[in-house]
């Protein structure tokens, strides 16, 4: 398992007639990074978002958000679809009154009411308008919303005419060409819509014991009759992908054993698209891959249990391969679904659960998390050892508190390497409290706590490291000078808690309005858009160079023999400061270090491994070499034990002559 900034109140005015850029508000939607334009003209101001108007010809509006110093295009409502454009011999018949987009209502009349008035059997009075249309933004959105309205206006007079001509209208909309347009949608929901509207379409057709088989280059309709006497029945599916001349396949498997629960003969119809996975991912910006046709079924409902075989797209060993089915209303893949069969190197079988919550399937490639039940395991083991660890390191600390900390300089040590143990300690109990979050990416304000804190604890355990450092520089310096404990105290609480805690902070607060904080599929500060994990790892590496760079002077300048008692014994206590900083810090930094080679290699297994042991025995780590390997916690603990046991003799002892010396009160 590897472990895993938008505020602005910039506002211009508008003027429709010059058309002139205005700037408003940050919406809190998502919106992708790509397409960087120069377009907006007035100052880039980090997240500020500004529009203007569309090229000639077009109606509606191109939005840009500043990122980077730089405007990237962020939504796009240019449309050349309007009520006069998308029916064929219109300019006569259809007052100027009627509005150009489907979704309004009121007085006006819409492209759908037009459509049902103009051609209600077939549909076909638009094809040759929506087909000669460009697949721009703002003409996807509107010929989504008129499919929905379609597919809900027709509910009950569908034919297989009526389908031929909606997967047409479907299918332009799904060409390969039209993907990168999806993504400035801003209707967010509108490929999931789609996907619903179709399965609703279609699922009111009667097939009266005929097949169906109506196919587009971009979307596949079939359809079959089914009893409980049929023996395995199956519907394939052979289809283009990606603007190749490649094909991948999918097959909709219905054993037996399932159709024997039908009481009276039925049907099963099933969809198969090649781009929509694709599309999808641009709409909702998954961190995930579609890796082979999206197929959804319209089923009996006595078939509770179906079989898929999907072949994969991307024919690859690294990676995880998960069978999932497509939740419509919270938008997003989800495991729970199905379950994997059988998962090759070519093909994976799949057994999914079919429902009205569950009608479309696929299977996903992360390839940022290598499957390996190794990584769990260490996970697990490692982080059980490492929390452990550091509870027994805070009880022998207690233990000799009073015993080591008689100097200044050890006290403050002291103070430094329990804050240490504390905060990996709260680190390491958040980072397994995050495993459970990653299997419920719906909760995602409670992974952004989660991660929050994760982030904090982690960056804590660096910064008192750093803190250490600092107090080997302080310990120089006392011999000429003392500063008062109360400010030394003072300050290294401000910089063990404080700088982690502000870093932290403006890190959420930049990252979260845009739901750039946390990664997709993992409670762990996101990397794939907008680098949040730089915020952990640039301050923790820089604090293992400074402090590496500060051992290595104190050792050069404590070679020469110290004059006196009282300095002797603060140098020897220095130089035990110094072992645990040069041991401890490069450890820990050696453990992120791989952190940022498993980001470059995802797919390394061995790089994974490194990371996650490394990682899950931090605890250990600090018992060992700041505990143990002390030897005035050693002689302390020595101490401590013979007293206890002089103690436990004692209280024998005493208990002995109790019982051979009874009181008179006793007989």
């Amino acid at each position: 398992m590897s472990l895993a900034i938008l505020l602005s109140c910039l506002m211009f005015f508008q003027s429709t007639e010059s058309c002139k850029t205005h700037c408003q508000d940050v919406n809190k939607d998502r919106v992708p990074m790509t397409s960087r334009t120069q377009d907006c003209q007035v100052p880039c101001i980090e997240n500020s978002h500004c529009s203007q108007a569309c090229s000639l010809g077009m109606e509606g509006n191109i939005g840009f958000l500043c990122r980077n110093k730089a405007w990237r295009k962020s939504t796009d409502t240019c449309r050349t679809l309007n009520v006069l454009t998308i029916f064929e011999d219109a300019s006569k018949e259809i007052p100027n009154t009627f509005s150009f987009s489907p979704s309004e209502t009121g007085k006006h009349a819409t492209i759908t009411d037009v459509l049902m008035q103009r051609c209600p059997k077939d549909l076909s009075c638009v094809l040759k308008g929506i087909q000669k249309s460009p697949q721009i933004p703002g003409n996807i959105e509107i010929i989504v919303e008129l499919l929905s309205n379609i597919s809900r206006a027709l509910s009950k007079d569908v034919d297989e005419v009526k389908i031929q001509s909606y997967s047409i209208i479907a299918n332009h909309i799904l060409d390969s060409r039209s993907i990168s347009h999806w993504a400035f949608v801003p209707e967010r929901k509108s490929s999931s819509i789609l996907l619903q509207s179709t399965i609703s379409f279609v699922r009111n057709l009667l097939l009266h014991e005929r097949s169906l088989d109506i196919s587009e280059e971009f979307i596949h309709i079939m359809g079959i009759s089914v009893t409980k006497d049929s023996s395995q029945e199956s519907l394939s599916f052979s289809m283009k992908v990606n603007d190749t001349e490649n094909e991948v396949t999918g097959m909709v498997l219905l054993p037996q054993k399932e159709l024997q629960r039908l009481p009276l003969p039925s049907q099963a119809i099933s969809i198969a698209f090649p781009t929509l996975g694709a599309i999808l991912e641009a709409s909702f910006f998954e961190n995930v891959t579609v890796n082979g046709l999206i197929l959804s079924v319209i089923l009996p409902k006595e078939l509770q249990r179906i079989s898929l075989v999907f072949e994969k797209i991307t024919k690859s060993k690294d990676g995880r391969t998960q069978c999932v089915g497509w939740h419509p209303t919270e938008n997003k893949w989800d495991e729970q679904a199905c379950e994997m069969a059988l998962d090759g190197i070519d093909q994976t079988l799949c057994s999914c659960q079919s429902s009205k919550r569950f009608t479309s399937f696929s299977i996903l490639m992360s390839p940022h998390v290598p499957e390996s039940p190794i990584l769990l395991y260490i996970m697990y083991i490692g982080l059980g050892i490492s929390i452990g660890s550091l509870i027994l390191c805070l009880i022998i600390e207690a233990m000799v508190w009073h015993q080591v900390t008689k100097t200044e300089i050890s006290y403050l040590r002291h103070i430094c390497i329990a804050n240490v143990a504390v905060t990996l300690l709260m680190a390491d109990m958040g980072f397994v409290a995050a495993s459970f979050y990653s299997n419920l990416v719906q909760h995602h304000k409670g992974c952004v706590t989660v991660t929050f804190f994760i982030h904090f604890f982690y960056l804590s355990v660096f910064f008192w490291m750093f803190v250490m450092a600092l107090l080997i520089l302080y310990g120089i310096m006392i011999v000429f000078h003392t500063i008062p404990k109360s400010i030394v105290m003072t300050s290294a609480f401000s910089v063990g808690y404080g700088c982690p805690l502000f870093i932290a902070v403006i890190t959420v607060a930049a990252t979260e309005p845009g739901r750039g904080y946390v990664r997709p599929m993992t409670c762990w500060l996101n990397w794939d858009n907008t680098k949040a994990l730089l915020a952990f790892v640039v301050p923790a590496l820089t604090i293992v160079v400074v402090n590496l760079i500060t051992v290595g002077m104190v050792i050069v300048k404590t070679q020469r023999p110290s004059i006196g008692s009282p300095i002797a014994q603060e140098m020897a206590t220095i130089v035990r400061i110094s072992k645990n900083v040069a041991i401890l810090t490069p450890l820990l930094g050696l453990t992120w270090g791989f952190g940022i080679a498993t980001v470059i290699e995802k797919n390394s297994l061995v790089f994974h491994i490194i990371f996650s042991l490394l990682n899950a025995f931090q605890g250990f780590f600090i018992l060992v070499f700041g505990t143990f390997l002390d030897q005035k916690i050693r002689d302390a603990l020595k101490v401590r034990m013979s007293s206890v046991k002089w103690l436990s003799r004692l209280s024998e002892h005493f208990s002995s002559n109790l019982s051979h010396h009874p009181t008179k009160g006793s007989h």
